[in-house]
This record gives structure tokens, sequence and C-alpha cells, in this order.
């Protein structure tokens, strides 16, 4: 959240498998803890129980390989009747190889190779879009992978349309993010942009507003009313926004406090617009809702 102070003056403004049953055998030597397969390109490790479970409610033949603790197979006799019905293949290994092949203490028993999902283009889900309010939020240079989670996480709880990224952006999905967003990041589709200016323009033209999101000089949040369809504009967690994109929007928004800290982490500060938005819709329903 906040404006970045400069990204370099003059130019261009907007540049910037199958085992069968699930034996107990060891599991094969955990790869690098990189995020997708070498290579390939077409994998993401996930791990986390909601995250895992998100993705079989929703994708399931999205689902590789899965490896699990003894402890989860109760939970996880759904997925695992699946993938034995699918020959996908499985394995019960101990904590100690989940954390391996998670690369992380917080897998929660069960780590998966799922497909990654692409992104939709801005084009393709502004046409998808059923007409009335709707958020979006626009990262523009986040890149935390906790905070990308954490973000879902809310984005889900709170019924974002999407989560805009901007050209050239690396944000990804991760096992760290899925595992943060606790399921959300199946709930909420994620969208690749194009060139700034016209994505803003693309926006526009679907009857959107896009209100950058301040650290100070900007309107009160709870003393401002919010467009119907909306995008958020949030920005990197050290930098800030890039000062040519927040003049560009149609708004500036901030966060009133006490001044006791200079602002809220981006994914905290997200959680806030997105709650006051979603409060101004129940008190202003559109004219025949029930």
């Amino acid at each position: 959240m906040g404006q970045r102070r400069d990204r370099g003056a003059g130019g261009d403004p907007w540049a910037a498998h199958r085992r069968g049953t699930g034996d107990a055998r060891p599991a094969p030597r955990p790869r690098a803890p990189e995020i997708t397969r070498a290579g390939a390109g077409e994998e993401v490790r996930l791990y986390g129980f909601n995250a895992v479970q998100a993705v079989f409610a929703r994708r399931p033949e999205a689902i590789r390989k899965l490896y699990l603790a003894e402890a989860r197979i109760p939970q996880l006799q759904p997925l695992l009747a699946w993938c034995v019905s699918r020959r996908v293949g499985y394995r019960v290994v101990p904590e100690a190889d989940l954390g391996k092949l998670a690369a992380s203490a917080h897998h929660e028993g069960v780590v998966a190779d799922v497909l990654k999902e692409a992104p939709l283009s801005l084009a393709d889900w502004l046409r998808a879009l059923p007409d009335g309010p709707a958020l979006g939020i626009w990262l523009d240079g986040v890149g935390n992978p906790h905070n990308f989670g954490a973000i879902l996480r809310s984005a889900a709880h709170f019924g974002a349309a999407a989560i805009l990224q901007p050209q050239g952006s690396t944000l990804a999905l991760s096992g760290a993010a899925a595992r943060v967003a606790e399921g959300g990041a199946e709930s909420v589709p994620r969208v690749r942009m194009g060139h700034a200016g016209e994505a803003i323009a693309q926006l526009r033209d679907a009857g959107f507003r896009l209100a950058a999101t301040v650290v100070r000089d900007g309107a009160d949040l709870f003393a401002t009313p919010l467009p119907a369809r909306l995008v958020y504009v949030m920005g990197a967690e050290g930098e800030g926004m890039d000062a040519q994109l927040a003049a560009a929007c149609d708004l500036r928004l901030s966060i009133p406090g006490t001044g006791a800290v200079e602002s809220l982490n981006v994914a905290a500060a997200t959680a806030v617009f997105l709650a006051q938005w979603r409060q101004q819709r129940h008190e202003n329903p559109p004219v025949g809702a029930t």
C-alpha cells in the first residue's frame, strides 16, 4: 500500500507418477524446493490441508501426485478413493519427508503436485463477468508469497471478483501462497492484464472505476462512497504504488488510523478495503434487491 516514490523518469510511463494404491514406502528423493518442475513449467507443488482440499473440490483432474501423513488418511478418504479410481499415484510418508517435499514445516500433513492454472486474459474475464457490483484487486508490484496468500484469502472471504496482475508481473501462485490462502486460491480468478493504459481503458469501458490506495493524502475510506464496480490498486510492500498509475486512478483512498505506525501491511490493508466495499454494498443494495 502507498505510493512509490520513484520508478525512474522518462520513457514509457507503463514500462515497467504412478504407484496406484498408496503404499508406505519412502517417497522418492524430493526435488529442489522450487515452485514448478524444472523445464516443464506445468506443475506447482502445493501443501496445506485446505489448499489441497480446495483443488480437489474444484478441479480434481489437476492433481498429479499426492503425499500424505498416516494421520491424515481418515480426513482424506474421498481424495484417496478418487486417486485410486483415476490411477493417480499417492504415498503415505513420514512427517520429515513431507517437510522436505514441501520445503516447509507448515505442510499440515499433505503435499500435492498440481497442474498450474493459467491466468485469464482481462478481455476474457470482463466478457464472462455478470452485470452488477464487482470488485477487482490490482496488485502493483506485490511480490511476497505470504502477503499474496493472505490477499487471496481475504478476496475469497469478501467476494472479490478477481486478482488483476500487471503485464510482466512475476507473481505466481506458490505452495506458500496457497497454504496461507487456506483454499482461497481456488476461489478467486487471477487475471493477466496487458499494457496498463489499455487495461485501464478496458476496465472503464466495463463500468469500473479505479481507486489508488495510498498511505496519506487520500480520501477517508470510511467516509467515501465507493462505486459498485471498483478496482482497488494495491502498491508493493516496500516501494508502494507507481506514481503514474496512482495519478491515472479515479480515486485516492487512505485508511485513517492513530498514526502510531506509518501504515498497514499490504495484506491487512487489502482486507480493510475489501470489507468497506462489501459493507457499503450491504447498506446500499441495488434497486430491486431483496
